[in-house]
């Protein structure tokens, strides 16, 4: 059976669109990952990315998306309207097609501690997924 899951990740970036671009690319050079969508707004410095998969295809976009933007993404420096927790400040993940909202919970559990540890990150878990 075809499963399709939808991810967008938000990042704290919406002004120098060659990081959002650099970010951008790391998503699309992910075998079975598919970037639907990017999209940024200067005044909120914020960039909306949209992609779909599989649960493996997925799960290697956002490790990709985190490597490519945690050194490109300076908090410290940051300013915009739109309140933010981190560089990648939120990750959802939704059901599209032969997956249940119960495997995305899964996922995003996998994925939030497999970010934790490989970048030594806290990392908020929301919604459904919220512990």
């Amino acid at each position: 059976m075809r499963t399709v899951i939808e991810c967008v990740p938000n990042i704290s970036e919406g002004r120098d669109l060659a990081r959002v671009e650099a970010i951008a690319a790391a998503v699309r050079a992910i075998p079975g990952a598919r970037l639907l969508n990017v999209s940024s707004d200067a005044s909120h410095n914020r960039s909306v990315l949209t992609l779909v998969g599989d649960a493996d295809a997925v799960r290697a976009a956002v490790r990709a998306l985190f490597e490519a933007a945690l050194p490109r993404i300076d908090l410290t420096r940051h300013s915009g309207e739109h309140p933010r927790m981190g560089a990648v400040d939120v990750v959802p993940f939704v059901p599209i097609e032969g997956v249940t909202m119960a495997d995305c919970v899964a996922l995003a559990k996998d994925v939030a501690a497999e970010i934790s540890a490989r970048h030594q990150l806290p990392v908020f878990l929301y919604e459904e997924a919220a512990a």
